[in-house]
């Protein structure tokens, strides 16, 4: 199904200034679609890149722009031992596990090494759970853009003492690298395992913090990324982004959250 949207600020704007700030896409990306005939108001094509759409608009961008915008992205349960992103040499990056038998569900698409799918919010060698692999330039953004609020949880075993002091430092108080972190949710699940909630994305936040304490981490599961959940997606296999998550995600990246570790 088509995009569309109708515009209801009390001035006219420019429809590809409108579009960027909706998270749609960039501006550059908007006077693209316009370009190629691709975006129409009230059923009228826009054919000027400098058009403003007025209030009580409607925009609609046809199935081939929205086909355009949206990439790919693959939804992955990283198991431990793969690195995220390009790697040095002697490890494996997560991207070579989108193959076909490992694929939950269908993809016309498989990726292969021509493929560029960067992660949207890097996961450890040495730990688990939820990875994106995306050349969605929009949903990039809402994922690990400056702006972005989504945020991320994870659940992590730890070596150690946990009291009521050291949750209090792990929810508010530590520094890294001489900057104060923000709160941070972090609650018991049961004995030596936590859930961790971020609103930031620190190198290796959760394990530094967890040593400033004198806890050692020693399993770190990511199991949601804003809106999107781990479920039951098997460790090592993957699957393709739906549509409705990818919206709710670019939705929610304005809402509370974002996190990284």
């Amino acid at each position: 199904m088509s995009w569309t949207k109708t515009y209801e600020d009390a001035e006219p704007q420019r429809v590809n200034k409108w579009l960027a700030q909706s998270g749609v896409c960039s501006r550059r990306e908007a006077e693209a679609l316009i370009g190629e005939g691709l975006i129409y108001i009230d059923g009228e094509r826009v054919e000027d890149a400098g058009r403003k759409i007025l209030p009580g608009q409607t925009l609609t961008l046809t199935d081939k722009a929205e086909g355009r915008l949206e990439g790919f992205t693959a939804v992955l349960n990283k198991p431990t031992g793969y690195v995220s992103g390009q790697p040095e040499p002697g490890y494996t990056p997560a991207v070579r596990l989108l193959t076909r038998n490992a694929l939950v569900g269908e993809s016309a698409t498989i990726p292969d090494a021509r493929m560029s799918l960067p992660p949207l919010g890097r996961l450890d060698l040495d730990s688990h759970g939820l990875l994106i692999l995306s050349n969605d330039g929009v949903l990039a953004k809402a994922v690990i853009g400056p702006q972005s609020e989504l945020d991320k949880e994870y659940v992590v075993r730890v070596a150690g003492r946990i009291d009521e002091p050291t949750l209090a430092k792990l929810r508010h108080g530590l520094e890294l690298d001489g900057r104060k972190l923000r709160p941070a949710k972090v609650t018991v699940v049961q004995g030596q395992v936590l859930r961790f909630v971020l609103t930031e994305g620190r190198n290796r936040q959760i394990r530094r913090m967890c040593e400033l304490v004198g806890l050692r981490v020693m399993d770190l599961n990511r199991i949601r990324i804003g809106p999107l959940e781990l479920g039951d997606l098997p460790e090592g296999k993957w699957r393709l982004l739906t549509a409705a998550e990818r919206e709710a995600m670019i939705r929610s990246s304005k809402g509370p959250g974002s996190g990284q570790a």
